[in-house]
């Protein structure tokens, strides 16, 4: 190398974020080219601990952020203060930042204050509405104006940040969540649920967590959910449930008695994948699992009235439904009824990446620093 060997601050919080950024600090780790520190805010701890378990994983510094009842005031304020000491203490070259969580923001805005530059993973992402997804559409766009270094996932991405008016180099890399899902995936992970009978049902693997789906939109999509239960008496739901008691309880009280409905806590990242691997397919509101389960050959079907990626849309691979009972219903139907209408898109082409872009990424810093 012709350059002095530099720190790479990898800063993380939540469990979407360790399974994206996993791929990407193993391949920082696995060369002696960087100084490579994992930073945990603890925006989420025990989601996270298995992720970093699974994928073999230390953090060097957690600041254990996590409390009952945390707003997202909170979770700013206590990790903008904790990563500003630590960043004055290793003085990193370059901080990596991924996607759109609370986290990221302040990962890259305490880097800004000490003018350390800023790598973000899965950059160029929009809705177009400020408050559809509530805070992550206003933190993606905070950090890309931020970030010296876009890791964009597609060529839409790239796009977005072109418009935007973005400072810094963009780069389409191919998004990192594929990196970790075929790791996981090729040692065909199992997902054993007591009472759950895998060959007996068409299972629907349900996953409903973000804020703008709180209150009404959830009790619809629970009357959704029950009209397609009472259609197809060959279908089960199982559905992980998230932490948090405004989402988790409704559920309970309205599904938790129905005989095939499977709530269960949260599945670890190794039993996910061996879900999405055995289900039919996928009603989420979740970003993520947009990603991963067209390559896997599952149909989603979103429950939101946005999503940051129609590129899933676009090719076929996910369905933008919304919360009504009634078009869940519908579309539901539209799988469940026709092998045709369900092989269009369980075989349509995901075109988030090919399972390189930790490499692309590692390759890029190196050129960084080369400049």
């Amino acid at each position: 190398m012709t350059f002095s060997k530099k720190t790479i601050c990898i800063t993380l919080g939540t469990r979407p974020e360790a399974i994206k950024l996993a791929p990407v600090i193993k391949c920082f780790q696995n060369t002696e080219d960087f100084d490579t520190k994992v930073i945990l805010t603890g925006q989420h701890r025990e989601m996270v601990a298995q992720v970093m378990d699974l994928f073999d994983l230390n953090a060097d510094f957690d600041l254990d952020i996590m409390q009952t009842k945390q707003t997202l005031g909170d979770i700013t304020c206590r990790s903008l203060q904790g990563l500003e000491t630590i960043y004055q203490d290793i003085k990193p070259d370059l901080v990596i930042t991924q996607g759109d969580t609370t986290t990221a923001f302040a990962a890259s805005l305490a880097a800004f204050y000490q003018q350390i530059s800023v790598g973000h993973v899965e950059a160029g992402l929009r809705t177009d509405n400020i408050y559809n997804p509530f805070p992550e559409e206003a933190n993606r766009r905070l950090i890309s104006q931020i970030a010296q270094l876009h890791f964009a996932p597609t060529t839409l991405a790239v796009e977005n940040l072109h418009k935007s008016g973005v400072t810094g180099e963009i780069y389409h890399t191919g998004n990192t969540i594929i990196d970790a899902l075929l790791s996981v995936a090729q040692k065909n992970p199992p997902c054993d649920v007591e009472g759950l009978d895998w060959n007996k049902y068409r299972v629907l693997l349900v996953t409903v967590h973000r804020r703008e789906n709180w209150g009404e939109p959830l009790q619809d999509i629970i009357s959704g959910l029950k009209l397609i239960l009472a259609k197809f008496p060959d279908t089960a739901i199982l559905l992980p449930l998230h932490r948090n008691p405004i989402v988790r309880e409704p559920l309970q009280k309205q599904l938790g008695d129905h005989e095939r409905v499977f709530l269960t806590e949260p599945l670890d990242y190794k039993e996910l994948v061996g879900a999405i691997k055995r289900c039919f397919l996928l009603l989420t509101d979740s970003g993520g699992i947009q990603e991963e389960a067209p390559s896997l050959g599952k149909p989603v079907l979103v429950l939101r009235e946005t999503t940051e990626r129609p590129e899933a849309v676009i090719a076929g691979t996910a369905k933008l439904i919304g919360t009504k009972a009634e078009q869940i219903l519908f579309s539901g139907s539209e799988l469940l009824d026709s092998e045709n209408n369900y092989r269009q898109m369980a075989e349509a082409i995901n075109p988030f990446g090919d399972g390189k872009a930790s490499q692309r990424i590692l390759d890029i810093v190196r050129k960084y620093f080369l400049m």
